[in-house]
This record gives C-alpha cells, sequence and structure tokens, in this order.
C-alpha cells in the first residue's frame, strides 16, 4: 500500500467506517515516534473530517495509541436509540450529547482498573450483542465477524461477509490511489 503508515493501518481497520457502513472503528496504532505518530494522525483527521469522519486519540501509551474513527452525524442517531441509551445511561454515561458519552468513554479507556465492555455501543455493534457479549463475559457467541454475535446468526454472517468485503475494496483502491480519501464516503 501507499500513502501514510497511519493511513494504511487506518484502511486495515476502519474501512466500514469509511465507507459509511458502520458509525465508528477502534484499533491500536503501534509507533517508534509519538511526535511523528501524533503529526500522521492529525493530518489523517483534517483530510477526513470533510467527509464527516472525525479521528480522536482516546488513549496514548508508551509505543501506541489507541484510535477512535467516527461519524458523529450517525453516532448522534444511534445513541438516541431507547436500547442504546438505556444500555449508556446504565453505565453512566450522559443523556443524548454524544460528545460528552465519548468524553465518558475516553476517561473509562485511560482508567486501567476496568476496561468498558459497553464500548460496542459506540463501534455500531447492535445493542443485543454487547449485552450478550457482557452478559455472557465473551463466551457462547453464535457467530463472529467484526464483533461477537449472540443472535440473529444468518443476518450477522451476511453483515460480517458484507463488512469484509469492503475491507478488500478499500484497500484495492488505497493501493492504487494512495489516497484514504478516495475510499471514505462523505456524509
Amino acid at each position: 500500500m501507499s500513502g501514510s503508515r497511519f493511513e494504511n493501518d487506518m484502511i486495515e481497520h476502519c474501512a466500514p467506517t469509511l465507507a459509511g457502513l458502520k458509525s465508528a472503528s477502534l484499533f491500536r496504532y503501534y509507533f517508534k515516534d509519538k511526535d511523528k505518530a501524533g503529526a500522521e494522525i492529525e493530518a489523517t483527521g483534517e483530510k477526513l473530517i470533510g467527509c464527516g469522519v472525525y479521528v480522536e486519540i482516546m488513549r496514548w501509551d508508551s509505543d501506541a495509541a489507541l484510535i477512535y474513527a467516527y461519524r458523529l452525524s450517525r453516532l448522534k442517531e444511534e445513541i438516541k436509540s431507547p436500547k442504546v441509551g438505556e444500555m449508556l445511561a446504565y453505565y453512566g454515561y450522559p443523556k443524548d450529547d454524544v460528545l460528552l458519552c465519548i468524553a465518558c468513554l475516553k476517561g473509562k479507556l485511560c482508567d486501567d482498573a476496568c476496561f468498558p465492555h459497553e464500548i460496542g455501543l459506540f463501534l455500531g455493534y447492535p445493542p443485543e450483542d454487547v449485552k450478550g457479549f457482557i452478559e455472557n463475559k465473551g463466551e457462547n457467541c453464535k457467530c463472529c465477524g467484526a464483533w461477537k454475535a449472540y443472535c440473529n446468526e444468518k443476518e450477522k454472517n451476511r453483515l460480517f461477509c458484507k463488512l469484509k468485503k469492503c475491507s478488500e475494496i478499500c484497500r484495492k483502491v488505497y493501493t492504487k490511489s494512495g489516497d484514504i480519501t478516495q475510499v471514505t464516503v462523505c456524509a
């Protein structure tokens, strides 16, 4: 692939979000030079914001940054849904303010004591699958793809295939163009 190493990682881990199929993606970006990594992340974020995709560093570690790429407009709609809102309230998130919810999540991610498994709600995972993951402690899923699914196995497998195909297409387009905006659907 061409382009920056950070953009290559974005394509690898966030293609369905860039293509508009998912509201958000999360991945760990490993680096040798924190300042250079910060500059790469910021430059890519500036390219994508015009398409409605935001790139945020949720946490810095000694050799990696936890990156959250999201479509704010889509995330706002998902968080407004009763099931998602109810679950987020249960886990202590503010009601109906997506930016405050993201800030709260960021705080939880920086707390090493406990990983916030409700994070799936911030990644566009169906609330029933997030609930199933939490209740089953990550075990006993019906199928697994972009996340562990606990119901609607056929539907989820079709969706997982669609997301995988999207990633393949995005990698091909990015390899040819070297331009991350060429695989990013503007909303």
